[in-house]
């Protein structure tokens, strides 16, 4: 194994270590504050973090074997099964991620009827959708024997060696990525834009109110009216970050591996397989950021973590418990905060 090969497996090692503890706290935090339960995003990112801790005990520890052993890490069978998870946990992940724009979009175009438009209920059906959405392709793919072993990838994955069926796969997995990738981006687009379009509305409302109040207060020291200035500049780039932290690590983990698959199926360009191995290391990173982008960074589920602390260690919080659940609008609005 050369350094090459040692270092993609350190970055797999690293990217199942971090994705195994912040997923597996995200779970835990789920599982001990019921207030974030009843709310229906909570179903969207339990969705989100049992397939990501899925893909981290199945998908990642044979990818590493592989990387490590340069061959197939397992029987057919298994591989064929690990390849299935592959594909199916990949659509999940995006289609949730998905959802919970188009939850967060109702919430904050929508905020007086959030709650009669976005039920569990509602929040079931769409998950449910992502299921069998997510499991029509590699349904298909287990069907016409394009499941296995890509050692470009070093994974189980999607793959086809027969020449007669290379027009057939070309069209499966161009399909497959305009309808999972392509379809997630196009709808983070749609929604998050539309919730930046809000948020500036509201930000320049309070800018005009702080003004306004500026130019009252004449005797106002030069300092306050500073901080003031600068908490206005501040508010108006805090959603353009967030929405940018969303679709960014959208595209950062996912596009890499996406482009090669599909530049895979011209042969005139030629794919090193290291870059195969990074792009899929790379999709391998969402489940590991997931966690701190959709939930670790959030009010609720910050002070979801010092409760669980202070009960692990015995301490009884200053702050009454039901301040810990925090107002639904902290878990829902990514401007707001």
């Amino acid at each position: 194994m050369n350094s090459w090969d040692a270092g993609l497996a350190g970055l797999l090692v690293g990217t199942m270590a971090v994705s195994l503890l912040s997923n597996a706290l995200v779970l835990l935090c789920l599982l001990h504050s019921a207030d974030m339960r009843r709310q229906a995003p909570a179903l969207f990112t339990l969705n989100l973090t049992c397939g990501n801790l899925l893909c981290t005990v199945v998908n990642m520890p044979l990818t590493l074997a592989g990387v490590v052993a340069q061959r197939q890490p397992a029987g057919d069978r298994l591989c064929r099964l690990a390849a299935f998870l592959d594909t199916f946990l990949a659509t999940n992940s995006m289609l949730s991620m998905a959802a919970l724009s188009i939850d967060r979009w109702v919430a904050v175009v929508f905020p007086l009827s959030y709650r009669a438009k976005m039920r569990l209920r509602d929040a079931a059906l769409m998950v449910a959708y992502t299921w069998l959405h997510a499991l029509t392709f590699p349904a298909t793919a287990l069907a016409l024997s394009w499941l296995g072993f890509h050692p470009l990838y070093a994974s189980c994955t999607l793959c086809s060696w027969r020449p007669d069926e290379r027009a057939r796969f070309a069209a499966f997995t161009g399909a497959f990525h305009a309808l999972s990738f392509l379809l997630s981006f196009v709808v983070l687009c749609c929604t998050y834009l539309k919730v930046l379009k809000v948020a500036r509305f509201h930000c320049k409302r309070i800018d005009v109110i702080t003004m306004q109040t500026l130019v009252l207060l004449v005797d106002i020291h030069p300092s306050v009216r500073e901080r003031c200035l600068e908490e206005q500049k501040r508010r108006r780039q805090r959603a353009t970050k967030k929405i940018s932290t969303f679709i960014g690590t959208f595209l950062v983990c996912f596009a890499p591996y996406v482009i090669t698959r599909l530049v895979e199926l011209s042969s005139a360009v030629p794919i090193g397989p290291h870059w195969g191995v990074l792009s899929k290391c790379l999709a391998y990173g969402k489940a590991a950021s997931d966690p701190f982008v959709y939930s670790l960074l959030r009010h609720q589920y910050r002070n979801g973590c010092k409760e669980m602390l202070n009960r692990v260690l015995n301490r009884h919080p200053l702050r009454s418990s039901g301040l810990t659940g925090g107002s639904h609008s902290q878990n829902i609005l990514p401007v707001s905060e």
